[in-house]
């Protein structure tokens, strides 16, 4: 099954020719502008309210569109995830909260711990991977990212794009799977969901039916294609993920829309089965990379992969390299 009017999360670096124009026409996306707008003192994030207590914060003028979530208790705040770097986010969150704020990644790729520096209670995985990616990176990996096709309406006042890196940053906590944290009158559970980076995590708030569920999915075109994804361990985080459809009322996810449908999880699961099972042929693209397009969403994976071959999961990485 194939559909042409999946959103777009353009695989870069390079962007193709046209596609700013035709990303940028979608933006703000029909799902974000169903949420309460939320005014803030920022031309460069777009803040929405998703829930009570739950703040979207979408970087809408860069092709990744990433966002970072700002939850909210009684006594203190997390931040999953913190965006691109490219201009400071802590101004920001600190407009719609003055609590105590903690910072939890989905996963360590560069457009997700861009504003981990500013933080200093910051909770990670203990993995080698994530403590390989701790140290940052520096502007020749990312440049790309900054190039003017990259953005909507020109890159932010402010940034200098000709020397855009990511800090290195460190954790203060160390956490593992089924850790909870409770931030007084919500209490949110840490997933550990492998699979699109070894340190892949998700957030559930049970009690409100939420799950954050960072890039391993997103109603676009989920990136499944750097050496450090292991498919296999997708697969099974994926059907962990969709086990909890029943008792879930929205996803948050890391990229395009801050609000999905929690019955996608079971979709996506379903798909990257039938990709790996070959029952589906995708579309050929540059450096060994192979998509597959389903009505709402697309898989963007490798051939080494789904020929079952393992890239480095120590190293660390931006999320932006491809198979040689």
């Amino acid at each position: 099954m194939f559909a042409s009017c999946v959103p777009v999360r353009a695989p870069a670096p390079p962007l193709a020719a046209g596609a700013a124009v035709r990303w940028c026409e979608q933006v703000p996306r029909t799902a974000n502008r169903a949420l309460e707008r939320v005014k803030v003192a920022s031309s460069w994030f777009d803040v929405y309210r998703v829930e009570e207590g739950v703040f979207a914060l979408i970087e809408a003028s860069q092709f990744q569109e990433a966002i970072s979530y700002l939850i909210v208790g009684t006594k203190r705040a997390l931040m999953f995830d913190t965006g691109i770097g490219l201009i400071p986010i802590r101004p920001v969150v600190e407009q719609l909260t003055k609590l105590p704020i903690e910072v939890l990644n989905s996963h360590t790729h560069y457009d997700h711990v861009g504003g981990n520096a500013e933080f200093d209670r910051i909770l990670a995985l203990g993995t080698p991977y994530t403590r390989a990616n701790q140290r940052g990176f520096p502007h020749a990996e990312l440049a790309g990212e900054v190039a003017p096709e990259s953005f909507c309406r020109g890159a932010p006042a402010g940034a200098d794009t000709a020397a855009f890196q990511t800090r290195a940053w460190s954790p203060s906590r160390i956490i593992a799977d089924g850790d909870t944290v409770d931030l007084g009158g919500r209490v949110l559970e840490i997933l550990h969901v492998p699979g699109h980076t070894p340190d892949a995590l998700a957030l559930l708030d049970r009690a409100k039916g939420l799950l954050w569920t960072g890039d391993s999915y997103y109603d676009a075109t989920i990136w499944l294609y750097v050496p450090e994804t292991d498919l296999d361990d997708y697969e099974r985080s994926m059907s962990r993920m969709a086990a909890l459809v029943p008792a879930l009322k929205r996803l948050l996810p890391a990229h395009n829309t801050a609000s999905a449908d929690p019955v996608h999880l079971v979709l996506g699961k379903d798909a990257i089965r039938q990709v790996r099972a070959g029952a589906f042929h995708g579309v050929e693209q540059t450096n060994n990379r192979i998509v597959f397009w389903f009505p709402d969403f697309a898989i963007l994976t490798s051939k080494p992969l789904l020929e079952g071959k393992r890239g480095d999961q120590v190293r660390g990485g931006s999320g932006l390299t491809a198979w040689p």
